[in-house]
């Protein structure tokens, strides 16, 4: 069922088609290790849009995740600059960007970072506490497919289970964006599966803008837009005329 007041995917395409959510040019960033500096990213210009599905797609080292980690707000770049909406990130403060990453960035990584003492019903109730206009973690862990789950310790779940947990964690604030960073990357293909049709469904349902960092060619197929990094840059864009389900990809 669509959440009352949130567009559905195709209405958040066609209303915000033409203005970029994310907008990078000249993007650098270095970082200093001992006297050996090591430059991650070398000028990237990218938009990402609003509802987009969007797969980075490139080797360990190419600039992917320092990339997400910047429109995420959690690192600034070295030079160039990076705007959300008509915001630019660049000119705020700690406090500013904590309560920018608070209210409009979701985020998934490889390793679920659950607190093992709570339940998943606790694990999310961890976020709707401290966002504005949260949903309830029940609604959260149902989009998930965790309704029956939701008072088991993730000990007590599967790697999956605990994946589709931190997803659910993710998206209850509401965020605009949803960053994962090889949200597959410690199951196996059939587990895999199951939290990539989680994340398309995010995607789908609640219009969330959804940036999935993989080193996994076969992931890309569920784009809307593939971006292919290497050595700090984008090295291409394509665009999918016809999107597989993650149910259609097999690895």
């Amino acid at each position: 069922m669509q959440p009352k007041g949130v567009m559905t995917h195709s209405e958040h395409l066609a209303v915000t088609a033409s203005s970029p959510i994310f907008a990078a040019r000249g993007l650098t960033k270095v970082y200093q290790m001992g006297e050996v500096q090591v430059q991650a990213l070398r000028g990237v210009d990218l938009d990402l849009y609003a509802s987009e599905f969007v797969v980075l797609l490139g080797p360990s080292g190419s600039g992917k995740s320092t990339l997400l980690n910047i429109l995420g707000g959690l690192d600034t770049p070295t030079s160039g600059s990076v705007r959300y909406a008509d915001h630019d990130l660049r000119l705020d403060d700690d406090a500013s960007m904590t309560q920018y990453r608070r209210s409009h960035i979701g985020f998934v990584f490889q390793f679920y970072n659950l607190i093992p003492s709570l339940t998943a019903r606790e694990n999310v109730a961890l976020v709707t506490e401290i966002a504005a206009n949260p949903m309830m973690p029940e609604e959260a862990l149902t989009l998930v497919g965790l309704g029956e789950r939701m008072d088991h310790f993730p000990a007590q779940m599967s790697g999956g289970e605990q994946q589709r947990v931190a997803i659910a964690r993710a998206v209850a604030k509401r965020p605009q964006v949803l960053l994962c960073d090889e949200p597959t990357g410690a199951l196996d293909a059939k587990t895999g599966v199951m939290v990539l049709e989680v994340i398309a469904r995010v995607n789908r349902e609640l219009g969330t803008t959804t940036v999935v960092i993989t080193h996994n060619a076969v992931i890309a197929a569920m784009a809307d837009r593939v971006v292919y990094f290497g050595d700090g840059l984008v090295a291409r864009i394509e665009r999918n005329a016809h999107k597989k389900a993650a149910a259609e990809l097999h690895w």
